[in-house]
C-alpha cells in the first residue's frame, strides 16, 4: 500500500509541476489558455442550463472557485491514476498524462478566437509533466535496489525540485497576472451631458439598507470567464460591420473625442433570484450607442445587435429596444474613475433596463448589425429569451431573514426598481399576509435607477413573514406569480420570516 501511495503520489506531484509552469506561461502570454482554465471554460460551454443556475444559486460569485477547484481534484484523482499506471509500466502512466494535457489542449482550440500558438501551455505541460513522471521514476527505481542511497537522495531532490518548480509556477502565474491586471492611468473626458448631482441615500438612516450607489469593489459579476482579459487601450478597437452603410473601426482615443454622457444606471443579471444579490447601481461616462451606431449607419434588415468581446462571446441585443431613446451606452467610466478591467475594460456596452446578457457585454470589439434568423449568440443558441427587459422588483434588505428582533419598533428596509416604466413610484410591505401598507421612499435617482425605502413597523412577539412589492411610476405593480431565472428573468416577491421576542 506504501508503495502505490507513493507512486501515486509521483503523478500528482509531475501533473502539479507541469500545471504551474503552464500556469506561468500561460499567464505571461494568453491567461485563460492555462490547461485547468481552459478545461473549466470547456465544462462551462457543456454545462446545461438548470445546472449553471444551481451553481449560481448555491454558490455565488464563488462558483467559478468551486468549478475550478472540481476539474483541479479530477485532473489530480486521474494524475495519481498516471502514477500507479507508471509503476507498472512507465509509458503507461506518461500516456494518460499526455491524454489529460490533450482533453486540455482540446478546450483551448475551442475557445472562438484560439490559435495554434496558444497550445504553448498545453504543450509545456505535457513536457514538464512526463519529464517529471520519467525522473521520479528512474530516481524510485534506483532507491529501491540493494544499494539505494543514492537513489534515496535522488528521489528527495527530485522530490524537492518538481515541488518547488510546482509552487513557483503557481505562485508565480498568479503575480504575473495581478500585475496585470493593475488598471492603466487613463484622462477621462469630461461628461458634455452630465448627470445631475445624486441626492444623498437613506445610508446612514436605514442600518442595513443598501448603500444608494453601490461602490466598484462591491459591484456583482456574473459572466463565463474564469479569468480577465488583459485589453490595452492602446491596442483596442470597436468595429461596426454587418447590415451598415459602410463598416467602421474606432479606436479608443476615437471614443472618447465623441459626445461624452453620464448616466446613473442600475444594472440586473438574469441568474439574479427574487430577493437576490446580483444587482447594482452605478454611475457611468461613456458615448450613446446611437451616436456609434450612426458612424455606420444601419441598414433595413437588421433586427439585432450582435456585440462580440475579445475573445469571441456573442451577446445579442433588439435593436429597436437598443435605438428607441433610452440612454444605451458605450461606457468607459464607472463611479467617476476608469472602468476597472473586472467589468470590461477598455469598453463596455450599457442598455438600461434589459438584463445583461442581452445587453451588458463586456471587453466588446465589435458590434454587428444582424438578423436574429442569421446569427445566434452565446446565450441565444442556450434557449434563453431574445427580448428580456428587467422585471419590476423590490428586496428586503434589512431585518435579514429568520433574524431574531427585539419587540416594539423594527425598521425594514431595502431597495426597488423599475427601469423604463417610469421607475419607482411606490412600495409596499405585508405583514403575515394583511393588508398592504406604503412604505417611505428614498430620494429620486432616475427612472434608470433604483430607489430605497424603508417602513418602521410596531413588531409584537412571534414568528412573523415579511413581504414587498414594488410599485412602477406607469401604474404597473410587481408580480406574485412566482418565476425562475430561466429564460427571462426571475419573479415573484419578496418574503421572509423574522422571530420577534
Amino acid at each position: 500500500m506504501r508503495t502505490r501511495l507513493t507512486w501515486a503520489a509521483y503523478g500528482v506531484l509531475a501533473t502539479l509541476a507541469g500545471i504551474g509552469v503552464a500556469h506561468l506561461v500561460a499567464a505571461l502570454t494568453v491567461a485563460d489558455t492555462s490547461p485547468v482554465l481552459a478545461v473549466g471554460s470547456t465544462v462551462i460551454d457543456l454545462t446545461p442550463t438548470p445546472m449553471k443556475d444551481w451553481a449560481i444559486e448555491h454558490f455565488g460569485t464563488k462558483d467559478k472557485t468551486v468549478l475550478v477547484g472540481s476539474v483541479m481534484a479530477a485532473v489530480l484523482l486521474l494524475a495519481g491514476v498516471a502514477g500507479l499506471l507508471a509503476r507498472r509500466r512507465l509509458l503507461y502512466g506518461a500516456g494518460l498524462l499526455v491524454l489529460l494535457v490533450a482533453i486540455a489542449a482540446g478546450g483551448v482550440l475551442t475557445r472562438p478566437q484560439a490559435s495554434v500558438l496558444d497550445l504553448g501551455p498545453s504543450v509545456v505541460a505535457a513536457a514538464v509533466a512526463v519529464a517529471a513522471l520519467v525522473w521520479l521514476a528512474r530516481e524510485q527505481t534506483g532507491a529501491s535496489e540493494p544499494e539505494g542511497a543514492n537513489g534515496r537522495r535522488g528521489v528527495l531532490i527530485a522530490v524537492g525540485v518538481l515541488g518547488g518548480l510546482a509552487v513557483v509556477g503557481g505562485v508565480g502565474g498568479r503575480l504575473v497576472n495581478k500585475l496585470r491586471l493593475r488598471p492603466e492611468d487613463i484622462d477621462l473626458p469630461a461628461a458634455q451631458d452630465p448627470a445631475p448631482a445624486l441626492p444623498k441615500g437613506l445610508d446612514d438612516q436605514v442600518p442595513g439598507i443598501t448603500p444608494f450607489r453601490t461602490p466598484t469593489d462591491d459591484f456583482y459579476r456574473v459572466d463565463t470567464r474564469l479569468d480577465v482579459p488583459i485589453v490595452s487601450s492602446e491596442d483596442w478597437t470597436l468595429t461596426i460591420d454587418g447590415d451598415v452603410d459602410k463598416e467602421v473601426t474606432l479606436s479608443f482615443d476615437d471614443l472618447l473625442a465623441m459626445d461624452v454622457i453620464e448616466r446613473d444606471i442600475t444594472l440586473t443579471c438574469v441568474s439574479n433570484s427574487v430577493g437576490g444579490p446580483y444587482v447594482g447601481a452605478a454611475r457611468w461616462l461613456g458615448v450613446r450607442l446611437t451616436d456609434v451606431l450612426a458612424l455606420a449607419g444601419v441598414g433595413s434588415k437588421a433586427d439585432q445587435i450582435l456585440s462580440t468581446d475579445v475573445d469571441g462571446m456573442t451577446i445579442s441585443t433588439p435593436l429597436d429596444l437598443a435605438t428607441d431613446g433610452r440612454d444605451a451606452m458605450l461606457a468607459f467610466g464607472m463611479n467617476g474613475d476608469q472602468l476597472p478591467r473586472e467589468h470590461g475594460f477598455p469598453v463596455r456596452m450599457i442598455v438600461p433596463g434589459l438584463y445583461g446578457f442581452i445587453s451588458a457585454t463586456k471587453w466588446v470589439t465589435r458590434l454587428t448589425l444582424t438578423t436574429y434568423d442569421d446569427q445566434k449568440a452565446y446565450w441565444t443558441d442556450r434557449g434563453w429569451a431574445t427580448d428580456a427587459p428587467i422585471k419590476i422588483s423590490a428586496r428586503i434588505d434589512t431585518p435579514k431573514a429568520l433574524s431574531d428582533q427585539k419587540q416594539g419598533d423594527v425598521v425594514i428596509g431595502g431597495v426597488a426598481w423599475a427601469q423604463e416604466r417610469g421607475g419607482i413610484k411606490g412600495v409596499q410591505v405585508q405583514i403575515d399576509g394583511g393588508g398592504w401598507q406604503d412604505a417611505n421612499l428614498g430620494p429620486d435617482g432616475g427612472d434608470d435607477y433604483w430607489r430605497q425605502w424603508f417602513f418602521k413597523w410596531s413588531a409584537p412577539s412571534g414568528s412573523h413573514r415579511i413581504s414587498a412589492r414594488a410599485v412602477a411610476g406607469n401604474g404597473e405593480a410587481q408580480t406574485a406569480a412566482r418565476a425562475e431565472p430561466f429564460p427571462d428573468g426571475a419573479s415573484g416577491l419578496h418574503e421572509l420570516i423574522v422571530n420577534v421576542s
